[in-house]
């Protein structure tokens, strides 16, 4: 084998041991059950991108927020309480989950943050609230942001996190 198999082959290597780096640095851990929980969802109404102008600001796209509220335990619903939004000086803005609601095994709650409400900015977050009777495996919460227009696409996700009570 030449110079350029042993340059191919290591190259491969390095790509494949990148890519499954990669991989087991993403895998999820089992989480342990829970009777409840609060958590922190990040939200970004909208997103600043490229250079300072002239004006010193960087210049912004609008995004939508789907949140997700996924029950993950097979025979538990679990109920949430509140879904608190706020902006990005940390002001409610509305409670998305007036009354308490159930969600059933392997079901999902979704919120909606609409494209043209950019008043939670950049810095944006859900806290949300839960609980269950039994202890049950705890919810997946994600928020899918999108902003389609002009023939480009900019789609991400924000994952919560639990914060200590």
């Amino acid at each position: 084998m030449g110079w350029q198999g042993v340059t191919r082959n290591l190259l491969c290597g390095v790509v494949m041991a990148v890519c499954t780096s990669g991989f087991v640095a993403h895998a999820q851990e089992v989480r342990a059950p829970s009777k409840g929980q609060t958590l922190y969802l990040p939200i970004y109404s909208h997103m600043l991108y490229g250079n300072l102008g002239k004006s010193g600001k960087a210049s912004y796209v609008l995004l939508s927020a789907l949140v997700s509220i996924r029950n993950t335990d097979a025979k538990r619903p679990l109920r949430v309480l509140s879904a608190r939004y706020f902006d990005t000086n940390g002001k409610l803005l509305a409670e998305r989950v007036p009354t308490p609601m159930l969600i059933p095994p392997f079901g999902t709650l979704e919120l909606f943050v609409e494209l043209n409400d950019a008043s939670g900015g950049s810095g944006a977050n859900f806290i949300i609230k839960w609980d269950a009777e039994q202890p049950v495996s705890p919810p997946l919460v994600e928020s899918l942001h999108a902003n389609m227009d002009g023939g480009k696409a900019v789609i991400f996700m924000t994952q919560s996190v639990p914060l200590a009570e």
